[in-house]
């Protein structure tokens, strides 16, 4: 079973509970039995993201996946976020109610039109480097 570390942002509406709805419906995806982690909230100012954008809640999941496929769990993921309400934008980055992006799968490299793991901007967040760093050892830069 893989170890697995999924970012989770919100901003619009309840970013909160927003993140609380995304994270309980992961509990779900997780394998009973085995640690499931969970990083402090950090509120964040937009990156790349539409002008005027709201400000993000942001945090990091880590928990042991059952299955072996990552694109099993993104569709999951997706599903999830579909469930607490995020639409389709065809705005890049646009203000969202829950973003779930799945950053690291085990030790699976992958480049697939869908998905890419290791997540290829890990290094350019620190939104997301600082939680995953409460709660995996994973380095703030790469090299």
């Amino acid at each position: 079973m893989p170890r697995v570390a999924i970012a989770l942002g919100s901003n619009l509406g309840d970013r909160a509970a927003n993140l609380a709805a995304a994270t309980n419906a992961l509990r779900t995806l997780a394998t009973s039995g085995e640690p499931f982690l969970t990083a402090s909230l950090h509120d964040t100012s937009p990156q790349n993201c539409p002008p005027d954008s709201p400000r993000f809640l942001n945090t990091v999941i880590d928990l042991d996946y059952p299955g072996s496929d990552p694109l099993a769990l993104l569709a999951e993921t997706q599903a999830i976020e579909r469930a607490l309400g995020r639409e389709h934008n065809p705005v890049r980055n646009a203000p969202r109610v829950i973003d779930i992006d799945i950053l690291l799968f085990g030790d699976v490299s992958l480049k697939h039109p869908e998905l890419e793991l290791p997540h290829p901007r890990i290094a350019e967040r620190p939104f997301v480097l600082l939680p995953l760093r409460e709660i995996r050892e994973y380095p703030l830069q790469n090299g």
